[in-house]
C-alpha cells in the first residue's frame, strides 16, 4: 500500500499530540466525504491524504482533498501558458496555506484561497486537526503541476499548532 513519505512518523507524532478535532467529529463536518487514500500522489505528501473527485468526466475538476493531522503536500506550482491556477474552498478542520517568501495563513471551514498560476505554495493540515478543502483547478491553456521540495519539518514545526 503506497503511503505518503514518512506517513508513520506523522501519524505517531499526531497521536502523541492533543488532537483538536477527532476523526468522528471531523467526518460530521466533512460533507463531501473523505474518499480514497491518495496513493497516486502520495510521493508529493508527508503523511496520508485522501481524494474524493466530485466532477469526474467534467471539463472542470473539483475534488475534496482530506489531510490527516500533520499531513501536508510539497511545495508546488500550478503552471499554465494562459489562465490556470487553483482555488481552495475550506470545508472542515483546520489547516495551513503558505506562499513562498510569505507568512503561512491559518485556514478553517469557510475560508477561500485563490492561487494564481505560477505561485509557489503548499497547503495541509495543522498538527492537531484533520483538514479538508475542495480543490478546484482553474481552466487555462497547457495547465500542469510542478511538484517541488518537501516542506521541511523545521518549516512546518515553526508554525505551531
Amino acid at each position: 500500500k503506497a503511503l505518503g513519505r514518512r506517513a508513520g512518523a506523522v501519524t505517531a507524532a499526531a497521536a502523541s499530540k492533543e488532537i483538536k478535532m477527532n476523526h468522528e467529529e471531523f467526518e460530521k463536518q466533512n460533507i463531501f466525504g473523505i474518499g480514497q487514500e491518495n496513493t497516486a500522489f502520495a510521493q508529493y505528501f508527508i503523511g496520508r491524504s485522501y481524494l474524493n473527485p466530485l466532477t469526474a468526466g467534467s471539463s472542470l475538476f473539483f475534488a475534496n482533498v482530506t489531510f490527516e493531522p500533520g499531513c501536508r503536500n510539497n511545495w508546488h506550482v500550478h503552471r499554465a501558458d494562459k489562465g490556470g491556477g487553483q482555488i481552495l474552498l475550506c470545508i472542515a478542520g483546520e489547516g495551513w496555506y503558505q506562499e513562498w517568501g510569505k507568512p503561512a495563513r491559518s485556514l478553517k471551514a469557510g475560508d477561500v484561497v485563490v492561487i494564481p498560476a505560477g505561485v509557489k505554495h503548499w497547503h495541509g493540515a495543522k498538527k492537531g486537526s484533520w483538514f479538508s478543502h475542495i480543490a478546484a483547478e482553474v481552466p487555462g491553456e497547457n495547465t500542469r503541476n510542478e511538484w517541488l521540495e518537501e516542506v521541511s519539518d523545521a518549516q512546518y514545526d515553526a508554525l505551531g499548532e
